[in-house]
């Protein structure tokens, strides 16, 4: 695609750092990483000294001041060559960070973003229960007020960077005089007492990322961790969760073309019956579907990201460019495979780990069916019919 349509000079300054960045230093370890399940700590320092852990936060909190569209082009580039540091870094930003950055009071910007924007500490968000996955609304971790404080009980499920990140955001439902007061989030120190930790998580995918469940056991907080209007919790923590799906789009879109590139260049590589396979029409129409679903799904990615950008509602843009560019990792990683045949099943050639770090794309963030509710709710409540 022309990039010209949608980059500023800053754009493509980023990417092709990224890219570089990328390649030499996270390229050569990512099957390791996938393989031992180790945290990668110095390839996150490395990235947050490039100031890749606060690309969308003001300067003066220690981020870069750029905007969402850059924050996507990161994630892309380092998706290309390894899903679990790129995932490390968008929750860290989209969840980690974000619910400080954009509801948090004066002080509590000045306690914990300049360390989050910076990179010096890892930022995770607490949503996901055994029982509230995509029924958000059934949150039973319960925040009971007491006098100043709250008391804190509960589980939280399926968390990133949770073992590894020293500031933790988590939503609960406040309990006043015994009664429901509605969900508020809350930003807290990750060692508060209280708090415990389950072991890592032994997944398919993202191997290399830290999923962990937290455990919260008569935690003690002040009233002063809330987050932003206490009123106005869920609907907080649902724009959360918009914009974190443009940044998933984006680490749907670099698995997509880290498989791509990887199925291409086999393609001439790998000869059959006296020829590249790339030249029998069963393959080249395979990398065609592939090129055009990637296409669009960066179209739609970095659209919603510039709409965000420029401040517009993007509930619907951000929706469908999750789910396009989710599902479409997940097909042309399968048909990755397909390509590479044999070997594609291989953990050699790199394939098969862009096809198991896909699937939890089309889950994360709001599954594929949540999204298409999104997008089917937002489209027939426009006034604006045909």
């Amino acid at each position: 695609m022309n990039i010209d349509l949608y980059f500023s000079e800053e754009h493509k300054m980023l990417k092709q750092m990224v890219k570089e960045f990328a390649e030499k230093e996270l390229k050569p370890k990512a099957q390791e990483m996938d393989e031992s399940g180790l945290f990668p700590y110095e390839s996150i320092k490395k990235m947050a000294e490039l100031g890749l852990m606060g690309i969308p936060w003001e300067e003066k909190y220690g981020g870069t001041g750029m905007d969402t569209l850059a924050l996507v082009i990161a994630i892309e580039e380092v998706g290309k060559v390894c899903c679990s540091t790129a995932a490390t870094m968008m929750a860290h930003t989209s969840l980690g960070t974000a619910p400080i950055a954009v509801f948090g009071t004066i002080e509590q910007k000045k306690n914990f973003l300049p360390d989050l924007a910076s990179g010096k500490k890892i930022g995770a968000f607490g949503l996901t229960e055994p029982n509230a996955g995509s029924d958000a609304g059934n949150t039973k971790t319960k925040a009971i007020e007491d006098g100043d404080f709250f008391i804190v009980n509960g589980e939280k499920s399926f968390c990133t960077n949770a073992g590894v990140a020293s500031v933790l955001i988590f939503t609960a439902m406040i309990i006043k005089d015994g009664k429901e007061k509605g969900i508020s989030a809350f930003v807290i120190e990750s060692d508060t007492d209280g708090i415990s930790y389950s072991a890592p998580e032994k997944k398919m995918g993202w191997c290399a990322s830290d999923t962990r469940s937290i455990y919260f056991h008569e935690v003690r907080i002040h009233k002063s961790s809330i987050l932003g209007d206490p009123k106005k919790g869920f609907k907080q923590f649902l724009r959360t969760l918009t914009s974190g799906r443009i940044t998933i789009g984006a680490l749907s879109l670099g698995t997509a073309q880290g498989a791509y590139n990887k199925a291409l260049n086999y393609t001439y590589e790998r000869e059959a019956f006296g020829k590249s396979i790339n030249k029998f029409q069963g393959i080249s129409f395979k990398l065609a579907d592939m090129a055009t679903e990637i296409e669009a799904s960066r179209h739609l990615v970095y659209h919603a990201a510039i709409l965000k950008d420029k401040n517009f509602s993007v509930i619907k843009e951000a929706s469908m460019a999750k789910l396009f560019s989710s599902e479409t990792a997940m097909r042309v990683t399968t048909e990755a495979i397909q390509i590479f045949g044999g070997y594609g099943y291989i953990k050699e050639y790199d394939v098969e780990r862009f096809f198991r770090d896909a699937k939890i794309l089309e889950i994360g963030e709001g599954t594929s069916e949540i999204q298409r509710i999104i997008i089917s709710r937002e489209i027939l409540n426009s006034i604006n019919r045909v």
